[in-house]
């Protein structure tokens, strides 16, 4: 993993990566990476296996690896999951410097959801 870097996984959403990476037939790895998002600069997307790029975060028996021009705007973040009986999805905790939308899914860099480190 990258020196310094900083995307945090809570045990739930190690939990859950776990899960859906043996469910593909790839246990303990998972992908991650970020598209447009509508409601704020940037959402996650998340997929099984490992498609490409750096590992960026291990906990709880899962490696989550990105594309490397993406680090910088993973650095920070902290990864968690909620599930009830509806149902369940990711969710972008802000650290500093981060805005989450009300989705939970999509997030923006600086102090005014702009588009630093892209």
């Amino acid at each position: 993993m990258p020196r310094g870097h900083s995307l945090r996984i809570t045990a739930a959403a190690a939990a859950e990566l776990c899960r859906q990476a043996a469910v593909a037939g790839t246990p303990g790895l998972m992908h991650i990476d970020l598209l447009d998002g509508s409601c704020e600069r940037w959402t996650i997307r998340l997929r099984p296996g490992h498609l490409a790029g750096t590992p960026v975060a291990r906990a709880d028996g899962v490696t989550l690896y990105a594309p490397l021009p993406q680090l910088a705007l993973l650095t920070g973040l902290q990864l968690d999951y909620k599930g009830d009986l509806s149902g369940g999805g990711f969710l972008v905790r802000p650290g500093e410097d981060v805005r989450s939308c009300a989705c939970g899914a999509a997030f923006s860099r600086g102090p005014r959801g702009g588009t630093a480190g892209q």
